[in-house]
C-alpha cells in the first residue's frame, strides 16, 4: 500500500520567490507525506522555469502548454520549443494546462478552441497525456477532447462540472482531478462529485497557490494541503484515507507515468 500523496498541479513556480525557498516548498511537502508534484505551465515567458524546476529534484515533474487566456500569444515558434522541451526532458510528463476558458472573455472563443486543438496535436505526436483546464466550457472542452484526442490519457483539473458532466467523461476513460474546493462548506456539487467518481479514475491536486482547503482558507495554498483535500474526499465516500491516498496516489502514477 502507497502511503505517499501526489499533488498531481501545483504552480511551485508561483510558490517559489525572494521569500519561499523551493527547499522550504519540499521540506513541507515531506512532512505532510506529499512525495511527489506534477507543475503545470501557464504562459510562454514561464515556460523554462517550470521545466528547470522539474529537472531540479527527483520527485518533481512537469509539463508544457498554455493556458487558454494565452492563447493569443501562441505562436508556431513557440509549439516548436515546446515539442523541443518535451521531446528533450524526460521530466515532462504531460501537455497542460491546455483547455478553454469562457468566465473572463469570451471575444476570442474560436482562438482558444484552436490553440487548444494544436496543443492536442502536439501531445499526440509526443505520446503525451493532456491536462484540461475547463471553465465554463464543459461541452466544447469534451466534444473536441472526443473528436481530436480519441486515444490519449485525458485529466480534468480542478473538476468544475456536475455529476452527470463527471459520468460522462469518466465513460471516455478520461480522469477527474479534485481540489481545495471539495473541502467548502458551500461546494455541494463538488462534494457530490466526489462521492459519485469511480476511485480508479480519480487524482488529487491542490492547484496551490489558488484554492486553498479548509482549514486554511484565504491564505496561499501548497502542495502540502493536498491531505486536506484527501481527508475530506475520504470521510465523504466512507472510507479510510489510507485507503483513498494508496488508491489515487496509483492513479496518478499511472496517468503520468511516474
Amino acid at each position: 500500500m502507497k502511503d505517499y500523496l501526489i499533488d498531481t498541479h501545483c504552480h511551485i513556480d508561483m510558490l517559489v520567490d525572494s521569500e519561499t525557498s523551493l527547499e522550504t516548498v519540499l521540506t513541507d511537502m515531506h512532512c505532510n507525506s506529499v512525495k511527489k508534484a506534477v507543475i503545470p505551465a501557464v504562459e510562454i515567458k514561464t515556460q523554462d522555469t517550470v521545466v528547470k524546476l522539474a529537472n531540479s529534484e527527483e520527485n518533481l515533474f512537469g509539463m508544457v502548454g498554455l493556458f487558454p487566456t494565452e492563447a493569443k500569444t501562441y505562436t508556431q515558434e513557440f509549439e516548436q520549443e515546446m515539442e523541443e522541451l518535451a521531446k528533450s526532458n524526460p521530466k515532462i510528463v504531460a501537455v497542460g494546462e491546455i483547455g478553454l476558458d469562457y468566465y473572463w472573455d469570451k471575444s476570442f472563443v474560436n482562438l482558444q478552441k484552436e490553440i487548444f486543438i494544436k496543443q492536442i496535436q502536439m501531445a499526440k505526436r509526443l505520446q503525451l497525456p493532456v491536462v484540461v483546464h475547463d471553465r465554463e466550457a464543459h461541452k466544447d472542452c469534451f466534444d473536441i477532447l472526443k473528436e481530436k484526442n480519441p486515444d490519449r490519457g485525458v485529466l480534468f483539473h480542478c473538476f468544475s462540472g456536475s455529476t452527470e458532466f463527471m459520468k460522462e467523461c469518466v465513460k471516455q476513460g478520461w480522469y477527474i482531478a479534485l481540489g481545495g474546493v471539495v473541502t467548502f462548506k458551500n461546494a455541494i456539487k463538488m462534494k457530490e462529485v466526489a462521492h459519485d467518481v469511480p476511485l480508479d479514475k480519480l487524482v488529487l491536486e491542490t492547484d496551490s497557490p489558488y484554492l486553498t482547503p479548509v482549514p486554511y482558507r484565504g491564505k496561499p495554498n501548497k502542495p502540502a494541503y493536498v491531505k486536506y483535500v484527501a481527508e475530506e474526499i475520504a470521510k465523504i465516500k466512507q472510507m479510510s484515507v489510507e485507503e483513498l491516498i494508496d488508491i489515487t496516489t496509483t492513479n496518478a502514477e499511472r496517468f503520468f507515468g511516474i
